[in-house]
């Protein structure tokens, strides 16, 4: 991956019945509000919508320096050009999504310290830590709490992302828990206003620079 890895991490799911160009002018404002990672996340989608999304999503993503990174689908990611590819723990295993395609970026989602350490020996780009709180976008997974964002900040190198519920109001407990990099989804995409709502997180953010453990690839 030739772009940096972000703080802001914003994860885009279109909503049901949501114009395309609703969507994506939402995805551009939050862009333009300091989002610095973009995934796309469209679940049982066919391929060939999936595709021509993620293509109009990657073009916003780039116009701006922003990788885009495609949830689950690494056939997806490689037709669209994006960035990166994201796997949970059910999907394909990292080692066969780089049989594939080499050139990707794969994050991980993690849920336990034995998924992260696991995510680390795959050499993932990054993990993501969570779900802090429970949210609609996990239904049925239970919330980690601060305590995984705790253990990830004491032995976790490199990149990784706490997600879960995230917003402004909650964000600075998991700040001062040790996180420096936030993935979101409700609290930017569902906002009156994306661009605002990032801006706001970033106003949190900026009063917790990156620790140097947490500079860089894992």
């Amino acid at each position: 991956m030739t772009r940096p890895l972000g703080r802001l991490y914003l994860i885009a799911t279109p909503r049901p019945g949501q114009p395309e160009a609703e969507f994506l002018a939402r995805v551009e404002a939050a862009l333009g509000g300091g989002v610095d990672l973009l995934q796309l996340r469209c679940k049982d989608w066919e391929a060939r919508a999936y595709i021509a999304l993620a293509e109009r999503t990657r073009e916003l993503a780039h116009a701006r320096g922003v990788p885009l990174i495609v949830n689950d689908r690494v056939d997806v990611a490689w037709a669209s050009e994006a960035d990166g590819v994201h796997l949970g723990q059910g999907d394909l295993p990292p080692a066969w999504a780089r049989q594939l395609a080499p050139g990707l970026a794969i994050g991980r989602s993690t849920h336990a310290p034995e998924q992260a350490r696991a995510a680390l020996a795959d050499a993932s780009a990054y993990l993501a830590v969570g779900p802090v709180h429970v949210t609609p976008t996990k239904p049925g997974r239970a919330a980690v709490g601060l305590d995984y964002v705790r253990w990830a900040a004491a032995h976790l190198p490199g990149v990784w992302y706490a997600i879960g519920g995230l917003n402004a109001k909650n964000l600075p407990e998991v700040l001062e828990a040790g996180a420096r990099r936030v993935a979101v989804v409700r609290a930017v995409l569902d906002a009156p206003d994306p661009a605002r709502a990032a801006a706001e997180l970033w106003e949190v953010l900026a009063g917790f620079p990156l620790l140097a453990s947490q500079v860089g690839a894992p």
